[in-house]
C-alpha cells in the first residue's frame, strides 16, 4: 500500500476514533465530566469584544451544547481554530482586529474600548496592540519589469503589509529567452518578461525585501527553480548575502498540478521533480521563511475539474511531493511547515466547506502517516476567487461572482486572498477593477462586522456540516482510484487526472448549453443586447519589447564568457547527479533563463506529452 492508501486509512480510523470518543463521553461519566470541565474552561476563557454599537461578542464563537457527546465530536472531529484537525482554521485567531481597535458604547454612554484596563479606562485611552497581517495578497505582472514594479507600488500604497504576487508571461513560464525565434509579439503579454537577475531587481525595486513585512509570491512552475535562483540573486545585488534567511513568500512549482492541467512542463517529469527536491533541500535548509512549492489546485479547478476532484487531486499531489521529499532525507518537520496549498473558490456548493475539509484530511494524513509534529500538520492555503467564473456577458456582474466568492473563502479561514478583477475576460486587468477587487477585500474584512470581531462567526451550520461530510467521502473515493492506479506519479503517467479533468469540464459546458446550470447575463435573464462592451485591453508597446531584447542582447554579451564557464560547470553537477541549486545560483547571476534551461534541457531532456 502507497503512503495515500495509507492517507485513507488514517482518515477512516480517526473518523471511527471520534466516534468512538464520543459514545465514551456519554458511557463514562467520569470522562464525559472531565470534557464538560474542559468545555466550560475554554468557554469562560474567551475573550469578550464589542460592536461599534456596543454589542458584547466573543472573539470565538462556540456552539451553545452541554452534551458530553457533542462536546466530544466538536473537540475530536472538528478542533478549535487552531487545533487538531484543524477544521475551523489553522490559527487560533484569524481576520480578527485587536480588541482594542473599535470604541464602544455601555448604557451610560460612556465611550469605553472593548478590553481596556480600569486604569486606562480612566485616561479614556485604549490599550494599543499590533495589527495583524493583512490576508489579501495582490496580483500582478504586465509588460516589462519596470510596469509591474510601478503596479506593485500602486497596488500596495494602503497596505501595511506588502504580500506580492507575481504573473509571468509565455515565454518566461516556459524558460525562453526574449529574443528566442517567435516570440516577439508575445514579451509582456499576460504577465511580466523576466529573462535575467537585472529584470528581478527591476521587478522588485523599492521594496524591502527582507523585511518580515514583505512577501514576494511567484507564479511559475516549469522554471520555478531557476526564477528562484534569480531572485535570490537580486536580492543578494541590493541587500548583500545576509538577506538570504530573512527571505520571505512561496514560488509555485508544482509539476503535477502542470502535467495534469496547465502545460507549462519544459523538463521530463523524473527531471523536473528532482530540481525541484534539489530547491527544496537548499530552501528548507538556509531559508527558514521560504514556501519552496505552493502545491496549487487552482489550476486544475480553471482546466475544468469539480470542486472535489481539485481538492482530491491537490491533496494527493501534496502527499506524493511529501514522500518524495522525505525519501531525499528531508525531516519531515522540517519541510512540512513549508509546504502551502493554493485552492480557487467558486460559486458551486462544495466551496462552503472544501478548504476546510481539505486542512483536516491534511492534518490527520500528515500524522499519522509522516509522523508530522503540529507545524507541519498545517494546510497552509492561499485562495484566488475563480477566474473560470468570470463571464464577458454584462461583465458588470463578475463583482457579484467575486464578493460571494470572497465570502466563501473567508468562511474558510483561507490564509491569504487574492480576489480577480471584473474586466478578465477580456485583458489584463486594468487600475480602475483591480482596485475594486482588492476593495471587495477590504470591505468584507475591515467595513463589515462579518470577520473581524468573531472566530467561527459562519461555521458549524448544519449545511455545512451535511457538505462536509460528502466532501470528505467524495475525496477519499478518488484517493482510493488513485491508489488502485499505483499512486500519484502512475496516475499521471496513466493520465487519469487530465481525462478526469477533461471529462468534467465537458460536463460543466454542455450544462451551461442545456441552461441545467445557470449563468446569470449569459443563458438566463440575458437582456438582449450583445453588444462587446468598450473595455481598454493592455497591451505591451513594440517599443517595450524590443528594450527587453536589446537589454537581454547586452546582458549575453557582458557575461558571455563566465555564462559559457558557468554552463559548463552547471552542466557537470546534473549529470553528476548531485545537487544542482547552489550552481543555479551561480548561473542565475550571468546567464539568462533561456541559456540555463537550454543547457539543462541538453543535458536531460525535454519533456514529451503523454499521449
Amino acid at each position: 500500500m502507497s503512503k495515500l492508501g495509507q492517507v485513507v486509512e488514517s482518515i477512516e480510523k480517526y473518523n471511527k476514533f471520534v466516534l468512538d470518543q464520543v459514545k465514551r463521553a456519554r458511557t463514562d461519566e467520569k470522562f464525559g465530566r472531565e470534557l464538560l470541565g474542559r468545555w466550560t474552561d475554554i468557554k469562560a476563557k474567551i475573550p469578550v469584544t464589542r460592536t461599534p454599537t456596543g454589542l458584547p461578542l466573543p472573539r470565538l464563537a462556540l456552539p451553545e451544547i452541554d452534551e458530553p457527546g457533542e462536546i466530544a465530536r466538536c473537540l475530536f472531529a472538528e478542533g478549535l481554530p487552531g487545533e487538531f484537525p484543524f477544521l475551523n482554521g489553522a490559527y487560533r485567531e484569524m481576520y480578527l482586529e485587536p480588541i482594542r481597535e473599535v470604541e464602544s458604547y455601555e448604557k451610560n454612554g460612556e465611550p469605553v474600548a472593548a478590553g481596556v484596563s480600569p486604569a486606562n479606562r480612566l485616561k479614556k485611552q485604549p490599550a494599543r496592540l499590533p495589527l495583524q497581517e493583512e490576508p489579501t495578497r495582490l496580483f500582478s505582472g504586465l509588460m516589462l519589469a519596470e510596469d509591474t514594479n510601478e503596479r506593485f507600488h500602486y497596488l500596495t500604497q494602503h497596505q501595511r503589509t506588502h504580500r506580492l504576487s507575481t504573473a509571468f508571461d509565455g515565454p518566461t513560464l516556459y524558460g525562453i529567452d526574449s529574443d528566442a525565434d517567435g516570440v516577439f509579439g508575445k514579451i509582456g503579454e499576460g504577465g511580466v518578461a523576466i529573462d535575467t537577475v537585472e529584470d528581478m531587481v527591476r521587478l522588485y525595486d523599492g521594496f524591502d525585501l527582507g523585511s518580515p513585512n514583505f512577501s514576494a509570491s511567484m507564479t511559475i512552475s516549469g522554471p520555478a527553480p531557476i526564477i528562484m535562483a534569480m531572485y535570490i540573486a537580486a536580492a543578494k545585488r541590493r541587500f548583500g548575502p545576509k538577506v538570504v534567511p530573512k527571505l520571505r513568500g512561496t514560488i509555485q512549482a508544482d509539476i503535477f498540478k502542470e502535467v495534469q492541467a496547465q502545460n507549462e512542463t519544459i523538463f521530463p517529469i523524473e527531471a523536473s521533480l528532482r530540481f525541484l527536491t534539489d530547491m527544496v533541500e537548499f530552501t528548507t535548509r538556509e531559508m527558514p521563511r521560504w514556501y519552496p512549492i505552493s502545491i496549487s489546485g487552482y489550476h486544475i479547478g480553471e482546466a475544468g475539474s469539480t470542486p472535489v476532484q481539485q481538492a482530491a487531486y491537490t491533496l494527493s499531489n501534496g502527499f506524493a511531493y511529501a514522500e518524495m521529499f522525505a525519501a531525499r532525507g528531508i525531516p519531515v518537520d522540517q519541510f512540512g511547515p513549508r509546504l502551502s496549498f493554493f485552492l480557487d473558490c467558486g460559486l458551486d456548493v462544495e466551496y462552503i466547506a472544501l478548504a476546510r475539509v481539505s486542512r483536516r484530511i491534511w492534518a490527520i494524513g500528515m500524522r499519522d502517516v509522516f509522523g508530522a509534529g503540529p507545524r507541519a500538520q498545517l494546510f497552509k492555503l492561499h485562495t484566488q476567487t475563480s477566474g473560470r467564473s468570470l463571464i464577458a456577458a454584462e461583465f458588470k456582474n463578475n463583482l457579484t461572482r467575486t464578493a460571494a466568492e470572497l465570502m466563501l473563502a473567508y468562511m474558510n479561514a483561507t490564509n491569504s486572498c487574492h480576489s480577480n478583477s471584473a474586466d478578465e475576460p477580456f485583458t489584463t486587468p486594468s487600475e480602475e477593477w483591480i482596485r475594486l477587487a482588492a476593495h471587495g477585500q477590504a470591505i468584507l474584512l475591515e467595513e463589515s462586522g462579518i470577520f473581524k470581531h468573531t472566530m467561527n462567526m459562519l461555521s458549524g451550520s448544519p449545511g455545512m456540516k451535511a457538505v462536509e461530510r460528502s466532501v470528505e467521502a467524495a475525496i477519499l473515493n478518488e484517493f482510493r482510484e488513485i491508489e488502485r492506479l499505483g499512486g500519484v506519479l502512475a496516475a499521471v503517467e496513466d493520465r487519469y487526472q487530465r481525462s478526469q479533468i477533461q471529462n468534467a469540464a465537458h460536463r460543466y459546458e454542455q450544462q451551461i448549453y442545456d441552461g441545467v446550470r445557470p449563468i446569470i447575463g449569459l443563458n438566463r435573464y440575458r437582456n438582449g443586447a450583445d453588444d462587446i462592451p468598450e473595455v481598454k485591453l493592455a497591451r505591451t508597446p513594440r517599443k517595450k519589447q524590443q528594450l527587453q531584447v536589446d537589454r537581454l542582447a547586452k546582458f549575453k554579451k557582458k557575461n558571455s564568457e563566465k555564462a559559457k564557464r558557468t554552463l559548463d560547470k552547471l552542466a557537470d553537477v546534473v549529470e553528476r547527479g548531485e545537487n544542482c541549486f547552489p550552481m543555479l545560483l551561480e548561473a542565475a547571476e550571468v546567464c539568462s533563463l533561456g541559456q540555463i534551461t537550454g543547457r539543462l534541457q541538453e543535458v536531460v531532456g525535454r519533456f514529451r506529452p503523454m499521449v
